[in-house]
């Protein structure tokens, strides 16, 4: 921070973390973003740390974008659903390969 970058980047920050120190940790990144006016783009897979703290969301499936946008758009998207809470996608070509 010595050097008042425009953009950090951070991969997994609350790794290993309790609920106290991932508290502590979003209130920092907050901070960066709003006093201190640094971009930050972060690799989480807490969604509710995700989700409370982001202005936009880019969702990779398999390394593949499936969704970006604000929060709750993105929460909302079929394709996310499908992906990473295992609900039925709207878009689904109706072949299942089970045999009835």
């Amino acid at each position: 921070m010595a050097l008042r970058p425009d953009l950090i980047l951070l991969d997994e920050p609350m790794a290993g973390m309790n609920l106290e120190e991932k508290e502590d940790m979003a209130r920092f990144i907050i901070d960066l973003n709003e006093e201190w006016g640094m971009t930050v783009v972060m690799i989480e897979h807490d969604m509710g740390v995700v989700m409370d703290i982001s202005n936009r969301v880019m969702v990779l499936d398999f390394g593949r974008k499936i969704a970006a946008g604000l929060p709750a758009e993105v929460m909302a998207n079929a394709h996310v659903k499908k992906a990473y809470l295992g609900e039925e996608d709207d878009e689904d070509d109706g072949v299942s390969g089970k045999v009835a």
